[in-house]
């Protein structure tokens, strides 16, 4: 189990820069099982100008690209070297469901466990929480390819 993945370190693993940047930090990995990230949740951020104007909620699709990019940095980190010069792709984003909304100044824990793999492609359920509460949840499959 590797303990904290600080954003220098997530910054070297996967290609996503501000304002596109989903997780600030990684609390724990667990090499080839699972991952849980953080994303600190600021009003600063430039989706809040138009979703909502006076109510801001974080994008769906924003909960599920912090999901993908806590994946992302699990992959990296259980195949290492193996994935230089490598992108993970979306295949596909199954049983998505949003329970709660998320909002500025929330801490938002990302669960992501690996289901499984076969050669490049890996299949993952995650859930997202604010304050232990379920917030999202989805399972999807992603795809390790050149860049």
């Amino acid at each position: 189990m590797t303990n904290q993945i600080d954003i220098e370190k997530i910054l070297k693993m996967i290609p996503h820069r501000y304002p596109f940047l989903m997780i600030d930090r990684v609390t724990q990995v667990v090499p080839n099982e699972s991952a849980i990230g953080l994303k600190n949740v600021s009003f600063n951020e430039p989706h809040f100008m138009g979703h909502f104007p006076g109510k801001p909620i974080m994008p769906g699709v924003l909960i599920i690209e912090a999901m993908a990019q806590t994946s992302a940095v699990l992959v990296v980190e259980t195949l290492g070297g193996a994935t230089e010069g490598k992108l993970v792709y979306f295949m596909s984003i199954e049983e998505a469901k949003f329970r709660k909304i998320v909002s500025p100044g929330d801490s938002m824990y990302i669960h992501v466990t690996k289901d499984r793999n076969r050669g490049n492609v890996w299949k993952f359920k995650a859930q997202a929480k604010v304050n232990e509460v379920l917030v999202a949840e989805a399972t999807f499959t992603a795809m390790i390819v050149d860049s």
